[in-house]
């Protein structure tokens, strides 16, 4: 597996309850602030595999994105259970975006992955 999806898999695994994140902030904490796409990938091949809380991850604007509308509903029940308010399809940022800092708290740096950060 490559250091950067073994990255986003650490970030997007502590995540936690009643919070989300970005593509992109997940992209920038991995090292590659552009690659949000390529979170989105990730996801997609890797939640089930891993048990990716893959609904705690949005894009930019706060709203669900996910393609199927059985798909985006799941994510909003997910995100909903947890105690977030979603109207429209979409979350605050300012109320649910974890920041950045409490990401790096709670990973090692046993591996000095961080440096890249």
């Amino acid at each position: 597996m490559k250091p950067f999806t073994e990255k986003v898999l650490a970030i997007i695994q502590k995540i936690p309850e009643g919070s989300v994140s970005t593509y992109g902030q997940v992209a920038r904490l991995a090292g590659n602030r552009r690659a949000a796409r390529q979170v989105s990938r990730i996801l997609h091949a890797m939640s089930d595999k891993y048990s990716l809380p893959w609904h705690r991850v949005v894009n930019r604007n706060g709203e669900i994105v996910l393609s199927g509308e059985e798909r985006a509903h799941l994510q909003q029940l997910k995100l909903e259970a947890e105690g977030m308010t979603v109207i429209h399809g979409k979350v605050s940022l300012n109320t649910y975006q974890i920041q950045d800092e409490v990401v790096l708290s709670s990973l090692s740096d046993e591996e000095g992955w961080l440096d890249d950060v």
